[in-house]
């Protein structure tokens, strides 16, 4: 079965996550530098059937786009051009670095592992994941 991709897409890194097989869960996978996103996705594309990438996006409390939206619009420009048989579908990422933080000291993750730049944005694009497949779970 194919996989999605969870995506929280920053400016200087970008946290991604994977699916299981059936869909049920979303599982951190790694932190890439900003630059090299597309190449690492193009990577996993080629031994993994993806069928979508859902991407975190910077929302405010009113519902309107965060300043941060406009390093991700420039990323779905990637993205698209890159991988136009995939999908992409936009998540509301508003607190999942806070929840992620959270859980990972509920988790017992030691300080020192949680101040490891990409720790959060992993755990984040696992977050952003599930909140996706747990809203689809009876339409995927």
């Amino acid at each position: 079965m194919n996989r999605i991709i969870g995506i929280d897409y920053g400016r200087k890194r970008v946290g991604v996550a994977v699916s299981d097989p059936l869909r049920i869960f979303a599982s951190a996978l790694e932190t890439v530098h900003s630059a090299k996103i597309i190449e690492y996705l193009k990577k996993y594309t080629a031994t993994e059937n993806v069928e979508r990438f859902v991407v975190g996006y910077p929302m405010n409390l009113n519902n309107r786009p965060a300043e941060a939206a406009k390093d991700v619009d420039i990323f779905l420009k990637q993205l698209a051009k890159n991988f136009p048989s995939i999908p992409v579908t936009l998540e509301d990422e508003r607190f999942t670095s806070q929840i992620a933080m959270r859980a990972m000291i509920e988790g017992g993750v030691k300080k020192s592992e949680r101040r490891v730049k990409g720790a959060v944005d992993k755990v984040s694009a696992a977050l952003i994941l599930q909140s996706y497949l747990d809203r689809n779970a009876n339409k995927l």
